[in-house]
């Protein structure tokens, strides 16, 4: 009986499909945004947040072998498991949708790492990395079966944990996304998606050779859209609303020291439980993979349970060290100057105990030294003197790399903590007090480093 109604439900939904794709486009795209029913108040027994402990991460993983193997999109895994090489990354972020403390959605984000992206084997991004800002793939979304004829009550908080977690906390300005062929007007309808090529990929293999549409969402650009196209509607239909405005306490936001841009998870206990012993992910890797993920991995902690190398690919490899934490800070670099201190605003994105690399529209010649001023989290500062040994440029912006000649206390211990962490959690645990310094408010004008008597500031200008 139950075979004859699933069988009688895929006839009716197949049937309901064709209908639809009858309508014009508009008109398609019209009847899926009346249907949206966001729900602006849930109730408290609804949760999101980052998964980041093995029971969430191994309820996650379940879930979405299940649905995927529903889907057809990969065949049944002894450990019951769905976890791929990308979840061992640091740039790699699950979230989590629980209610009474049980997980029934998930989604994962993958901002690019050593591996690229599972979507760049059948599409072309290069139109998208033409453009500025980082990209991460939305990847791994499940909903318990429980809850997907519920109007949207667990997809549309996940997804706006997803909008909130990638602008504010990820460093992502755009969005990738492969999805069946069946669901990517919905995609397109509902939250401003467009399609990366104009044909289907018939046999995509990280969803087990399943058709595949690829689509990009620019989500600097979103906000003007969504509000046309929904700002007048009532709460439960307006995703503008929901998405750029409603504040959702049920939203449980990242705690974070310093203002790092991503929050690893995986530890070498949850590495090995999860690719050692629940699955066997890591043994399909090639040595270059291997010493790629040694790589970012090179504490102790994680030795014993990476895969192993063989000996040719050691001596033969010349990888440079990859960071578990990707940062940006803002700071400003001031000068002396003949007339007064020259002032220009930048970003840390790389530092080290000597060094850091930062990002800045200027101008500023080789050589030249003053005092860096760099907001490491919020009221953690550090004032050190550096000097730019080089520039490069990428995409219309300026990287300069600097040497810092005499790191404070402040920058000792957070340096300390990005190279000894091993998740979002140790930064707190690993950085020791900081010294009570005063350089002024920097999203304010960014204050002044140091001060000559009588002297003509010219904050944010190029340098001469």
């Amino acid at each position: 009986m139950k075979r004859l109604l699933r069988s009688l439900r895929k006839g009716l939904h197949e049937a309901v499909r064709l209908l639809l794709g009858a309508l014009p486009r508009r008109w398609r795209f019209a009847l899926f945004r009346r249907m949206v029913d966001c729900d602006p108040s849930p109730g408290t027994e609804l949760q999101l947040k980052i998964a980041d402990t093995r029971e969430e991460l191994e309820s996650c993983f379940a879930l979405l072998h299940d649905a995927y193997v529903a889907a057809g999109f990969m065949k049944p895994d002894p450990s019951g498991l769905r976890v791929t090489i990308y979840h061992a990354l640091p740039t790699t972020t699950t979230l989590c949708a629980k209610v009474d403390n049980r997980v029934v959605g998930t989604i994962s984000l993958i901002r690019e790492g050593v591996f690229g992206f599972p979507l760049q084997q059948a599409f072309d991004l290069g139109a998208v990395r033409a453009k500025e800002g980082q990209i991460a793939e939305v990847s791994a979304l499940a909903v318990h079966p429980d809850f997907r004829k519920t109007g949207g009550r667990i997809l549309f908080p996940l997804m706006k944990f997803m909008y909130e977690y990638c602008t504010s906390y990820f460093d992502t300005r755009h969005l990738v996304i492969a999805v069946n062929p069946n669901k990517i007007e919905l995609y397109e309808s509902l939250l401003m998606f467009e399609r990366l090529q104009a044909h289907v990929v018939e046999n995509y293999d990280f969803a087990n050779g399943a058709p595949a549409v690829g689509a990009s969402l620019d989500l600097a650009g979103v906000r003007k859209r969504m509000k046309r196209l929904y700002g007048g509607r009532p709460l439960r239909r307006n995703l503008y609303h929901y998405f750029m405005k409603l504040r959702l306490p049920n939203i449980q936001a990242p705690a974070r020291r310093y203002h790092t841009t991503n929050d690893p998870v995986m530890t070498g206990e949850l590495i090995d439980y999860f690719f050692n012993q629940r699955t066997q992910a890591f043994a399909a890797l090639d040595d270059r993979k291997k010493l790629l993920l040694r790589s970012i991995y090179d504490l102790d902690a994680y030795t014993p349970v990476l895969p192993t190398v063989t000996e040719v690919a050691k001596v033969s490899a010349a990888l440079r060290r990859h960071q578990r934490y990707s940062i940006r800070c803002p700071a400003r670099f001031s000068v002396r100057v003949p007339d007064g201190i020259a002032r220009v605003r930048l970003k840390v994105i790389e530092m080290s105990l000597t060094g850091c690399l930062v990002q800045c529209a200027y101008e500023i010649p080789a050589g030249v030294q003053g005092d860096l001023v760099v907001e490491l989290g919020a009221g953690d500062h550090a004032v050190v003197p550096a000097a730019v040994v080089r520039r490069t440029t990428s995409d219309g912006e300026g990287y300069y790399g600097m040497r810092v000649l005499v790191p404070d206390a402040a920058w000792t211990a957070c340096v300390h903590a990005l190279e000894q962490g091993q998740t979002h959690a140790d930064l707190e645990r690993l950085s020791q007090p900081m010294p009570l310094t005063e350089p002024g408010d920097l999203d304010d004008g960014l204050g002044d480093a140091s001060s000559v008597a009588g002297s003509r500031s010219r904050s944010t200008a190029p340098m001469p």
